[in-house]
Order: C-alpha cells, then structure tokens, then sequence
C-alpha cells in the first residue's frame, strides 16, 4: 500500500489496523428501528447511545470513501425462510409496537433515521444472523476487490460476531469497532469482544471510534496535502 492511499487506525492490544479505501467496506449490522425500541422487554440504554456514535462512523466512511453496507435480519411475510428452529425460539414475526418482528415491510424493520443508506449504498437483507448467509455479499465485495471489512451494529455477540466470524473463514481483514456495536446486556458486549482477540487474535482487530477518527483525519489531511 502506498503511503497517500494508507490509512492506518490504532486498535487495542497495542495493534494497528492498515486498510486502503477501494478495498475496504464498513458493514452496518442490524440498526432496525425494532431493535430499539422497549417493546422486545430488553435493556436498551446502551444500544441506544451507540446509535450516535455508529452514525459518526458512518459519516467518516463515506468521508474516507469505503464502501458502506446496510444489512437487515429480514424474513418473509409469510415465514416461508425461518427454518424450524429459528421458528421456534418464537421471535420471528411477533406483534411488537412497530408490527410483525424482523419481517420485510413492517415499520420496525426499518433502518433509524439517523443511520439510513445513502443512495447508492448496498442493503443486504438475510433471513439468519451473519451477513453472508444465503445472500450475495461476499460475490458483492469480491467483484469490487474488497478485502477489508470494518464491521459496527447490533448485537455484539449474535449477528455482528456471526458476520465477524464468517468473514475471517473467507478470508477478510477484519475491524470491530467496539464503542460503534452493543448488547441488550453489557456482559454479553464484553465477552463477545474478549472473544475476538483470543487465541493470538484469531478474529482480527478492535478500535473505537476515537482510532478510526484519528486514522482517517490523517489520511484525509495527507490527501489534501498532497493534492
């Protein structure tokens, strides 16, 4: 990588995560307005006050020029893509405030309004937890040359740490931005980050939004120089 197109943001455990913008992707996992909201009886303080923060991460991407992806758990109206477990864990299109659970077309399933795609941006919906699941995204991110993911959403341990865990299985250079995702119980938020640098750090990088900022304020400011 040349030094112009290098951005380089500081993780923890003292490690440095290098992407390029044409290779890289951020992949925004589940901000569903139905994850928010008090009706699922959850604990959704800190999920809440993430929001913010993803958006400004968000925002940095598109400053820094990574492709940004949008993914939905999303089923059938008709249930017809829930298998039978899934099926009988009993979430999957039950009536909540903003209409049937995770199914296509109801309100809940919609994107937060602070965090919608911009056009252009890729929507992925998945009728399971991680983003690759029967969907076209890895021949998406191929096809552009990308092999570098920086992954944010909800929730750290189930649908961002399903995706986290594939991508490194086919191959990606993956990012987590800790203060960017979380959990209907912090516990849950912890262990799934202590997960990923076990082992010598078998599932890649953790940053918070402070590194990437930093990061793609020097990348920008050298290009801008340079230009």
């Amino acid at each position: 990588m040349s030094r112009l197109n290098n951005i380089s943001i500081a993780s923890r455990s003292n490690r440095v995560y290098e992407c390029t913008p044409e290779h890289t992707a951020l992949v925004v996992i589940d901000l569903q307005k139905e994850f928010f909201e008090a009706g699922s009886g959850q604990s959704l303080d800190d999920m809440r006050a993430m929001v913010p923060r993803a958006q400004a991460l968000i925002e940095l991407s598109r400053q820094a020029g990574f492709r940004i992806i949008h993914t939905r758990e999303s089923y059938q109206p008709d249930l017809s893509d829930v298998n039978d477990f899934r099926r009988s864990l009993g979430y999957v299109g039950r009536k909540e405030a903003l209409g049937r659970f995770c199914i296509l077309g109801e309100p809940g399933h919609e994107f937060m309004d602070a965090v919608r795609p911009m056009p252009g941006e890729t929507i992925i919906d998945k009728a399971g937890f991680s983003a690759f699941y029967n969907t076209t995204l890895d021949k998406g991110l191929r096809s552009e040359g990308i092999d570098h993911l920086i992954l944010c959403g909800v929730t750290t341990q189930c649908c961002v740490h399903s995706t986290l865990r594939e991508a490194v299985d086919r191959g990606y250079w993956c990012l987590t931005v800790a203060d960017c995702c979380a959990a209907c119980e912090p516990g849950l938020h912890d262990a799934a980050l202590s997960l990923i640098s076990g082992e010598g750090h078998l599932f890649g990088w953790v940053a918070d939004l402070k590194g990437v900022e930093d990061g793609v304020s020097q990348y920008l400011k050298l290009r801008t120089f340079q230009g």
